[in-house]
């Protein structure tokens, strides 16, 4: 039950964490995997989400995970791929933690939104981050395995949060830590580069001048 009185305080907070985070890798496959577990009736979805169990959304969700399965893995697209959803993962992952809290109050509810649309955002700059980092590589296997990667975590994680979703929460909080230190080592490595091209560039800059 994702939102009801059989979770407590923490396994609601362990579960938001890890579908948000599951959402900011793969929003497709969280929401069919969410659908497809009510379905089984493994899972009680709450007022708020009864649309994921319909058959049209788990359907559109995986004919756009199938694309996605494909798009994520041709280098260079998929950072086109990745930043045209920026736009779609953060707020989904925002309206499913707000539907899944509709128990709490306003309040809470208003915070466990905003707190989902943050680790959606973390997870999917996390992601773009080691796409930055890998696409460079001339051989595209790096690429598919980070994806396929990606696309498994993000059913694994929606699954285990409706089981064990303070494990879930859990793995999730040291994803964000990892994610957290990737991100900045991307970024000096990207300031290095730049701060190479240009050492390289001042040269012929100088001629230039001169001539």
């Amino acid at each position: 039950m994702l939102a009801g009185m059989r979770f407590s305080g923490a396994e609601l907070v362990g579960l938001m964490v890890a579908v948000s985070f599951a959402a900011g890798l793969n929003v497709y496959a969280t929401v069919a995997t969410l659908g497809l577990l009510a379905h089984a009736h493994l899972l009680d979805l709450p007022s708020g989400l009864h649309l994921l169990s319909s058959w049209w959304v788990i359907a559109a969700s995986g004919v756009l995970f199938a694309i996605e399965i494909f798009a994520d893995k041709i280098p260079a697209f998929d950072l086109l791929w990745n930043a045209l959803h920026t736009f779609v993962r953060i707020p989904v992952a925002a309206l499913i933690a707000y539907g899944a809290t509709s128990l709490l109050s306003p309040e809470k509810q208003l915070l466990a939104t905003l707190a989902g649309g943050a680790i959606a955002l973390a997870a999917h700059g996390g992601k773009t981050a080691a796409r930055m980092a890998v696409t460079p590589s001339p051989e595209p296997l790096s690429n598919f395995a980070l994806s396929a990667a990606e696309d498994t975590l993000a059913v694994f994680l929606t699954w285990l949060a409706t089981w064990h979703p303070i494990v879930a929460g859990t793995m999730v909080a040291a994803f964000l830590v990892a994610i957290m230190i990737m991100i900045r080592w991307v970024a000096r490595a990207m300031k290095k580069l730049f701060r190479g091209a240009e050492n390289e560039l001042a040269p012929s800059k100088r001629r230039l001048k001169a001539a």
